[in-house]
């Protein structure tokens, strides 16, 4: 078990069923119905394609999208930002609301915005205002970069500096914000980031929360789960909570024992152990994109990846496995399984009045895995509504049927 998820029990067993007791009898203090009130429930995807015939006939009426840092070396908007600022566009112009995603503090790190430092921190303070300044009328919401506390996402700050980080941005941005609600996003229950940020959580007109039940970690989920931890996190913050990611992965199953062997082979290695025991030239003889996120992640320390590929969710992209035990019971990883997930779990989100809205991901499978680079890994590439080449999966009807029914119910 990796340190990161060792962290998230210990921490999860200190704070979350206090909280969940509490949540029970909790009132909400307004602010969750007055966003369903301005906004209506939130129905999105994580990036998407511009078929906006295909997207609106979804019942979708809000996407989310990564914005890439607005300058270069120089002091001038970058090319990548100006084409994410003519995207954004495009989608109001179609009647599509834009969730961006502000960057990993790497990015910042490389052009100079480095929150751990005075000279940084200014910039981070000043870019943030700039951010939130010049996307008026293009974006509804902003997310403060992604999941700090993920080791591929947070590097190199440690998690005091990634609390800074996102909470120097909300600070900045929220006297400035006129009608875009503002957030930052947490992969399942981080009690340790958001106790972190409870100093900052007055800046925040959300709080959101990523889950992926029976997807990783080698672990199992139950639908049960998703309640009770949206619970814990509004009760915590006290501030509404947006599903900003949650999905189910369509495809993938167990590898045999033959079967791994013969990738850890095709390495030039027989087993684990020996893998352990000669982990830098296994990780060298890895595909280059694979080897080169195990090197980025760990920073280059030889000891961590270990731990990182044998006892981790990475195990599962050296495999090409769903093991067996990931999986809610009920909802195998095929396509009507995938479906069957959306046509629960989307009710279930909109019938707790704390909860302002969800973001499906994703909308597309992906060719590769963004991670370990593999065509074959089902990790991160059968998470889609629709296929690669544009073709609507079943889960495409359950979410557009089930976006339609909170649609309705709205307009009662």
């Amino acid at each position: 078990m990796d340190d990161f998820l060792k962290d998230q029990i210990i921490n999860s067993i200190k704070y979350i069923p206090s909280n969940i007791i509490k949540s029970y009898f909790k009132k909400d203090n307004g602010e969750s119905a007055a966003i369903r009130k301005k906004l209506g429930f939130i129905r999105g995807v994580c990036h998407p394609t511009e078929n906006f015939k295909q997207l609106t006939d979804a019942n979708v009426n809000w996407v989310r999208t990564d914005m890439p840092y607005p300058f270069d070396e120089n002091g001038e908007q970058r090319k990548e930002y100006i084409e994410f600022k003519e995207k954004c566009k495009r989608f109001r112009d179609n009647s599509i609301n834009v969730m961006a995603i502000t960057n990993l503090p790497a990015q910042y790190i490389k052009y100079g915005a480095d929150v751990r430092t005075p000279e940084g921190e200014a910039k981070l303070r000043e870019v943030s205002r700039f951010i939130i300044e010049d996307v008026q009328g293009l974006v509804s919401g902003l997310q403060i970069s992604n999941e700090m506390g993920m080791p591929r996402f947070t590097v190199p700050l440690s998690m005091k500096e990634a609390v800074k980080f996102i909470g120097v941005q909300l600070q900045e941005m929220y006297p400035l914000r006129k009608d875009i609600i503002i957030g930052y996003n947490s992969a399942g229950p981080q009690v340790d980031l958001h106790y972190g940020l409870k100093p900052y959580h007055k800046y925040c007109d959300y709080v959101g929360l990523d889950m992926y039940l029976g997807c990783f970690f080698s672990l199992p989920g139950f639908m049960w789960i998703f309640d009770v931890m949206a619970r814990y996190l509004w009760a915590f913050t006290d501030k509404p909570i947006l599903m900003q990611e949650f999905g189910y992965i369509s495809a993938g199953k167990p590898k045999t024992k033959a079967e791994k062997k013969a990738i850890l082979q095709s390495y030039g290695f027989n087993s684990e152990k020996e893998a352990r025991q000669d982990i830098a030239r296994f990780v060298d003889n890895l595909p280059e994109h694979f080897s080169d996120h195990v090197k980025y992640v760990c920073e280059h320390n030889e000891e961590l990846y270990k731990d990182f590929m044998f006892s981790g969710d990475m195990t599962n992209h050296l495999y090409l496995e769903l093991p067996a035990v990931t999986v809610i019971p009920g909802y195998p990883h095929t396509p009507e399984g995938q479906a069957k997930f959306f046509k629960k779990v989307l009710p279930m989100f909109h019938k707790l009045e704390f909860i302002c809205g969800a973001i499906v991901f994703a909308y597309t499978d992906c060719e590769r895995c963004a991670y370990c680079g593999q065509a074959e890994c089902p990790t991160e590439t059968r998470w889609g509504l629709v296929d690669v080449n544009g073709n609507p999966k079943p889960s495409y009807y359950a979410v557009q049927e089930a976006y339609a029914r909170i649609k309705k119910s709205e307009k009662r």
